[in-house]
């Protein structure tokens, strides 16, 4: 008996192994896969997105930075990561953009404060810091000149030693595949309560963190198995609230998390995601 494929069902089945291949890297080229991540699941452009002269977010100017987040501790401004010579990345070496986003470094030999996320991308693979910096060096240069941040907090002296080897676990190891992918996603950096500027990685995923901005105020959700956190959530219901903002009840979920990025992470690697998270140690809620 035969079995004919429309032509739909045709191109769906491509663009199911094409997002696969994308996602563990199999058969893509740096900058297909650099794409994959800086536009999925590292949601570089969440923070780092060009904005109008309001400071609203502007997909137009692609990732010319401006955006501030001012907290007690800090006035941060999202640098300008495109290639523009004067006012971006684009006289740093390859090197010297792989070492400010794993290391927390500039070529100047300052250190990168919050928001970045640097604890947490120092997990990133050689392979895919390679990628990412591959795709950043292809955007558009866009002239735009940023402010200097302002920390009113002590910044440490470096994250840590140089990280040369880097190397990602295989895919096959599911959970820790999926917590090498949070780990880039930064989820638990939100996720996590602060105490005194710092994360209290005692209660990694149990969310309480509140987040100011045009949408008003957010407060983290608990991403721990925990009845305050995932426990009574669906493997779908937890897919849902990453990519589309849609809580288990229905509900709309605020910013800053980025939602539109998520969107475009694989079935295979979101399910990766959320087997890391139900093997978080169940703790409650440690929001008010």
């Amino acid at each position: 008996m035969k079995i004919l494929m429309t032509a739909a069902a045709v191109a769906a089945c491509a663009l199911s192994a094409q997002s696969t291949a994308l996602a563990q890297g199999a058969g893509a080229s740096p900058l297909e896969r650099g794409r994959y991540l800086v536009e999925g699941i590292a949601a570089c452009g969440n923070c780092h997105v060009g904005v109008n002269a309001k400071g609203a977010p502007d997909p137009s100017k692609g990732m010319s930075g401006g955006r501030v987040f001012p907290t007690p501790a800090f006035k941060a401004y999202a640098p300008n990561i495109t290639p523009d010579p004067d006012t971006g990345i684009g006289k740093w070496t390859d090197a010297q953009l792989g070492k400010a986003i794993r290391e927390g470094v500039r070529p100047d030999g300052s250190v990168i404060g919050p928001p970045m996320p640097i604890h947490f991308l120092r997990v990133v693979s050689d392979q895919d810091l390679a990628a990412m910096v591959a795709y950043l060096r292809a955007q558009p240069p866009v002239r735009n000149a940023v402010a200097k941040s302002q920390y009113k907090m002590k910044l440490p002296p470096s994250y840590g030693p140089p990280l040369p080897g880097v190397s990602a676990p295989p895919p096959s190891d599911t959970v820790a595949y999926g917590g090498y992918l949070a780990s880039m996603g930064h989820c638990l950096e939100c996720h996590t309560p602060m105490v005194k500027g710092q994360p209290d990685m005692a209660r990694m995923g149990s969310g309480g963190r509140t987040f100011d901005g045009p949408w008003g105020q957010s407060l983290s959700l608990n991403v721990t198995p925990h009845e305050s956190g995932l426990k009574n959530w669906t493997d779908a219901q937890v897919t849902r609230a990453i990519r589309e903002g849609i809580d288990k009840n229905g509900g709309r979920l605020k910013p800053p998390m980025a939602y539109a990025s998520y969107a475009k992470v694989s079935d295979a690697d979101m399910s990766a995601v959320i087997a890391y998270l139900r093997s978080l140690k169940p703790l409650p809620f440690a929001g008010k």
